[in-house]
């Protein structure tokens, strides 16, 4: 693993519980998925989270496209999540094509999100 994907790594895995939403942000084809699909998503595999537990949905994939109306995505992730008692770990992919809903119930989404940058020069 590459020393700045290591620091990548580091910070989603000390962050990985703490309620907030992850967003990592960063140049295109600067290996943004790989971290998200790869290295994240087998660090909780290999960490004993069930395959079950880990949901994970790239939206620029031609078969994914339904999932881009919000009401679809949520119904698909929720029908996933079958056991009350497990904690599940969602990964989204290029989340930016899914139509914007406005949620009543938060006051300031921003809030409620970490953004880990991928970037090299940061």
């Amino acid at each position: 693993m590459q020393y700045a994907r290591r620091q990548y790594m580091e910070q989603l895995i000390h962050k990985k519980d703490n309620g907030r939403v992850k967003v990592i942000t960063g140049l295109r084809r600067s290996g943004k998925s790989y971290l998200l699909f790869n290295l994240y998503q087998n660090y909780f595999l290999e960490s004993g989270v069930g395959e079950d537990q880990v949901i994970g949905l790239a939206l620029d994939e031609i078969y994914n496209a339904k999932y881009r109306n919000p009401f679809a995505l949520n119904k698909a992730v929720k029908e996933q999540m079958t056991d009350n008692s497990k904690r599940y770990y969602i990964f989204i992919d290029e989340i930016q094509f899914v139509t914007e809903v406005q949620n009543p119930y938060v006051d300031n989404p921003e809030e409620r999100k970490t953004n880990i940058h991928e970037c090299e020069n940061c």
